[in-house]
C-alpha cells in the first residue's frame, strides 16, 4: 500500500472510531439533577447538533471530584484547600477580599503533574497581591475525551457554587474574579460566566476544538461569559486530542505566529501523538506566552488584522495612535478591547524564552556600483541599549535583485525592546555570481510598531561582499 494511501486509509479509519465512540454511548434524552449544582440534560444544543454528536449526561459531582487550591503570597509553595462546602476552610485560609483572585483550570488528560499552575501563580507574585485558585478536576478530565466534555458543566457549576459562596457570605463581587482554563477548562469557565452573570474576565488558553468548534454558543466559551474574554489560539486546526478551536471566540482572539504552529515545538506526528500530547501537557506554548507575559508588562504586542497574511505583509502596520493589544497577562488594559467581539490580533513570537518580540518596519536605500542580480543576504545588527547593556542582534533582511537608488522595505522581530543606537550593514552575492561590484546602505530608517517612532541611520559609500558597513544616526 502506497504512503498516501495508507495515511489516508487510517485517518478514515480513526474518523469512523472516533464517530463508533461518539454514537455507541448515544442514550435516549435524559436528565440529572444533583442537589447543589442543579439539573443537566443531553436535549439540544448539548448533544446531537451538527458538530456536537455525542451523547450521555455529566457524572456526578462525586466522581468529578472538583477541588480549589489556594495560593497566595502567604503560602507560595504550598496551597490551602478551599471548599464551599466546608466555609470554614475559606475562614481558615490566607483568601482576602481586597486581592482581585485568579482561577487557574485544567483541560483533558491533566495527568498527575500541575506544577505549571504553580508556576503561573508564582509569576503573578511576583507583580501582583492576589489570590491564585487551581481548580483541580482530574477526577472528571481523565477519562474518554467525550466524558470529559460532559463533565465541563459539572466544573462550570463547582465554579459558580464557590463563588456564590464569596460574593454571600464575603460580599466578594464576581467582578474581581479571573478564570483562566486551558483546553477544556476554557469552556468549563464559559460555562461558569453563562451560568453566573457579572465574571470580570475570562482568559482561554487553546480552548478545545472538538465537539465545541461552531457549536451554539451556549455550550462553548464566548464573550457573552464575561465582561471581557480574551483568547490565545496556539494549537487550532491539528488532528486529534483536545486541539484548539479555531474561530474566533472572544472580545480579543490572538493567533501567535497565525495560531497553528509555534516556532520552537515540535511538530505534530500521528504515530507520536501520545508522546506530544504529553509534552504539550507539560510546556504548552500558550502557557509559556501567558507566563512570560505576567514579567512581561510591554511585550507580545499584537496587531489587529484580517489574516497572518495580512499581518506579514505589513497591512496593520504600525499601532494606531491609541496602541495595540497586549496578548496575555494584560490583555485587559487594551483601551477597546470589549469595543467589538472577535477582534483578531496577530503577533510573531521567538522560538525559546524570551519568547516577546517588537515589531519593526524596516526601510533600506541601497547604493551600488551596477545592479546586483541573484540571491542577495542583507544583514543588520542592532545594537540596542537596555539598562546601560549593548546587545547584538543579526537579521536576514532578505533576498533578490538590488538596485541603486532604490529603496527596499522588510519587517523584522526582534526580542530587545530598547533603542537602536547603531546599525550595520552586510551583504553577500549569490554562490556564483559574476558580478564584482560594491554595495552598501545609504540610509536605513526603521520604525518601531509599538510606538511609531522613527529612527533614520545614513551610510556613505558602498563596501565589499562580506564586509560591514558602519551606519549612525543622521
Amino acid at each position: 500500500m502506497q504512503p498516501r494511501i495508507r495515511l489516508a486509509f487510517w485517518a478514515a479509519s480513526a474518523h469512523c472510531w472516533l464517530m463508533f465512540i461518539f454514537s455507541s454511548t448515544h442514550t435516549p434524552k435524559l436528565e440529572v439533577c444533583y442537589r447543589r449544582l442543579g439539573c443537566f440534560t443531553d436535549k439540544p444544543p448539548w448533544s446531537g447538533i451538527p458538530g456536537r454528536e455525542l451523547a450521555g449526561l455529566p457524572s456526578s459531582p462525586e466522581y468529578v471530584n472538583t477541588n480549589f487550591f489556594l495560593y497566595t503570597r502567604d503560602n507560595i509553595m504550598k496551597h490551602q484547600k478551599i471548599s464551599a462546602t466546608s466555609p470554614s476552610t475559606i475562614k481558615a485560609s490566607n483568601f482576602r477580599t481586597h486581592r482581585k483572585t485568579h482561577f487557574l483550570i485544567h483541560g483533558h488528560l491533566a495527568g498527575a503533574d500541575l506544577s505549571w499552575i504553580s508556576r503561573m501563580c508564582r509569576f503573578m507574585f511576583h507583580t501582583e497581591d492576589v489570590n491564585c485558585i487551581l481548580t483541580d478536576w482530574r477526577g472528571g478530565s481523565s477519562g474518554l475525551y467525550t466524558e470529559a466534555v460532559n463533565n465541563v458543566r459539572i466544573v462550570g457549576a463547582e465554579l459558580v457554587y464557590l463563588v456564590n459562596l464569596l460574593e454571600k457570605d464575603y460580599g466578594y463581587s464576581p467582578a474581581n474574579i479571573h478564570f483562566i482554563g486551558h483546553s477544556l477548562g476554557a469552556h468549563a469557565a464559559g460555562e461558569a460566566g453563562r451560568r453566573k452573570p457579572g465574571i470580570g474576565r475570562i482568559t482561554g488558553l487553546d480552548p478545545a476544538g472538538p465537539l465545541f468548534q461552531y457549536t451554539p454558543a451556549t455550550v462553548r466559551l464566548d464573550p457573552s461569559d464575561a465582561k471581557f474574554v480574551d483568547i490565545i489560539h496556539t494549537h487550532a486546526g491539528h488532528l486529534f486530542f483536545d486541539f484548539g478551536i479555531l474561530q474566533p471566540c472572544g472580545h480579543l482572539d490572538f493567533y501567535p505566529n497565525g495560531g497553528k504552529k509555534m516556532p520552537g515545538c515540535k511538530q505534530l506526528r500521528l504515530v507520536k501523538s501520545l508522546i506530544y500530547k504529553r509534552e504539550m501537557l507539560l510546556n504548552p506554548p500558550h502557557l509559556r506566552y501567558y507566563a512570560e507575559s505576567i514579567i512581561t508588562p510591554n511585550g507580545f504586542v499584537g496587531y489587529q488584522c484580517e489574516t497572518y497574511r495580512a499581518f506579514v505583509l505589513g497591512d496593520c502596520f504600525p499601532c494606531p495612535k491609541e496602541g495595540c493589544p497586549l496578548m496575555g497577562h494584560y490583555a485587559d488594559t487594551f483601551l477597546h478591547k470589549t469595543e467589538k467581539e472577535h477582534q483578531k490580533v496577530y503577533l510573531n513570537t521567538g522560538p525559546s524564552s524570551p519568547y516577546a518580540r517588537w515589531r519593526k518596519e524596516i526601510h533600506v536605500k541601497v547604493s551600488a556600483t551596477e545592479t546586483m542580480e541573484g540571491n542577495i543576504d542583507i544583514h543588520f545588527v542592532f545594537l540596542i541599549y537596555k539598562e546601560s547593556r549593548a546587545s547584538l542582534l543579526c537579521f536576514s533582511f532578505g533576498r533578490g535583485t538590488f538596485k541603486p537608488g532604490n529603496t527596499y522595505l522588510n519587517y523584522i522581530d526582534t526580542e530587545i525592546s530598547g533603542n537602536i543606537s547603531k546599525v550595520e550593514f552586510l551583504w553577500k552575492k549569490h554562490l556564483g555570481h559574476a558580478h564584482r561590484g560594491c554595495m552598501g546602505a545609504e540610509e536605513v530608517t526603521i520604525i518601531s510598531g509599538e510606538n511609531r517612532n522613527v529612527s533614520v541611520f545614513c551610510g556613505c559609500g558602498t563596501v565589499q561582499q562580506s564586509t560591514w558597513q558602519d551606519l549612525d544616526l543622521c
